[in-house]
């Protein structure tokens, strides 16, 4: 991991880039894929099953009684622990249910919206090197709040067919019924397109590698929506002297420990705690179990000092990062500024980690510097507003004008001509 010493701002932007992939091979095999399942169906969903998690079956649904095993296999303290973090998710999110927007915009002209849930939604919960159960209740607890009406559950199986018990623990208890032992691009290509055993789906969630992400981005120039375009892993964090070393350099790792595409970056005005946090990041680094993720990771990861808080704020707005630590003095006047970033943690015991597990907030986050543009998931992820209007003849007789004048300077005149016949009639 680099320090890198007040760096001018022209040089700014080669220190927010990414790690560079190319992804053209990648993306041609991930098409290729998509179409034989798209034409084939089940019969190319066990083919690569078979291929890539070493596990086929006739039906890769998960029965009542695989399910009700699994339950039993997870440790009393972790279903605790999921069920604690499940009420605070769901607090949060339910929170977020909004109150119907009607307004009469001058008389006669009445306008309102509804928020309807959409109907059949997909999740994908990684199941690899990191069995995410977590991104279960992120994903489902919204979906059911939302009110969709199918919940498909797709998870990698092992080669023995089995899901992690933690990830059916987790969906059992947020009411999932369909749970498919199905990974990857194959996963993404059922719900996508529907199999003769999986059904087709409107909106697809969840995080994975960069396959699975090409295979999202892939069936969304089609006709299934996804939640956001994502990425590698990425945190921020900004400090000053007031910052603890050690929890700077364990949030770092936090993020870094996800793989070695991840990226960590640590602004601050303080030297010290530059050379601190990089000693920490050394010695914690080294005792990790994915302390080889992390290592490659710190590679292409850097420690920057700035000469004031208003380099840092400007710096991090620019990169907009996934996850966002402040521990700084005056944090919540620093957290005002903040345009850019998927989700904040603000002061010295504020780790990103409860953001992931169970504080409430959602860990489904844009990457790539997206948050520029887009919101973490949230309840709207699972909804669609719809607009009404209602119009009375003495509305349209005071509204009819005004459309008439901007159909006709817009060279519309069925536009026109759609108001001007009802004004004509007796």
């Amino acid at each position: 991991m680099q320090i890198i010493n007040y760096p001018p701002e022209s040089a700014w932007p080669d220190l927010m880039r990414r790690p560079d992939e190319d992804n053209s091979a990648l993306f041609e095999q991930v098409a290729g894929m998509l179409a034989e399942i798209k034409f084939k169906g089940d019969v190319a969903v066990r083919a690569y099953s078979l291929k890539f998690d070493g596990y086929t079956a006739d039906s890769f649904e998960l029965q009542a009684e695989e399910i009700t095993a699994a339950c039993r296999e997870v440790n009393p303290k972790l279903k605790q622990a999921i069920r604690q973090a499940k009420r605070n998710i769901e607090a949060f999110h339910q929170a977020q249910v909004q109150a119907p927007v009607s307004l009469e915009v001058q008389p006669g002209v009445s306008c309102w919206q509804s928020s309807v849930p959409i109907e059949n939604v997909g999740l994908y919960i990684p199941g690899g090197t990191a069995p995410l159960f977590s991104t279960v209740l992120m994903l489902a607890v919204p979906a059911q709040i939302a009110g969709c009406r199918e919940i498909v559950l797709c998870s990698p199986p092992d080669k023995e067919g089995r899901i992690h018990p933690a990830i059916v623990y987790a969906a059992d208890l947020c009411g999932i019924k369909r749970i498919f032992k199905i990974g990857g691009v194959q996963a993404i290509g059922s719900m996508a397109y529907g199999t003769e055993t999986v059904p087709k789906v409107y909106k697809i969630f969840g995080p994975g590698n960069r396959y699975l992400t090409a295979a999202k981005q892939l069936v969304s120039l089609e006709d299934t929506a996804i939640d956001m375009p994502a990425g590698p892993s990425e945190v921020l964090v900004m400090a000053d002297e007031t910052a603890v070393p050690a929890f700077v350099a364990a949030d770092l790792l936090s993020q870094a420990e996800h793989g070695s595409d991840s990226q960590v970056i640590l602004l601050t005005t303080s030297s010290h705690l530059a050379e601190a946090v990089l000693k920490e990041s050394q010695i914690q680094c080294a005792a990790l179990p994915r302390a080889e993720f992390a290592m490659k990771a710190l590679e292409h990861s850097r420690i920057i000092l700035l000469k004031d808080r208003a380099e840092i704020m400007d710096f991090s707005n620019q990169y907009a990062p996934e996850h966002l630590i402040i521990s700084m003095k005056d944090y919540r006047s620093l957290a005002e500024r903040v345009t850019n970033a998927g989700s904040v943690f603000l002061g010295n015991y504020s780790p990103e980690s409860a953001g992931d597990y169970a504080s409430g907030t959602n860990h489904t986050l844009p990457t790539k510097a997206y948050a520029r543009a887009y919101s973490g998931l949230n309840l709207d992820s699972f909804k669609k507003k719809i607009t009404f209007q209602e119009i009375s003849r003495e509305g349209l007789q005071a509204l009819g004008p005004i459309i008439e004048l901007m159909a006709e300077n817009e060279e519309l005149m069925a536009h026109k001509q759609a108001v001007s016949i009802r004004l004509k009639q007796d």
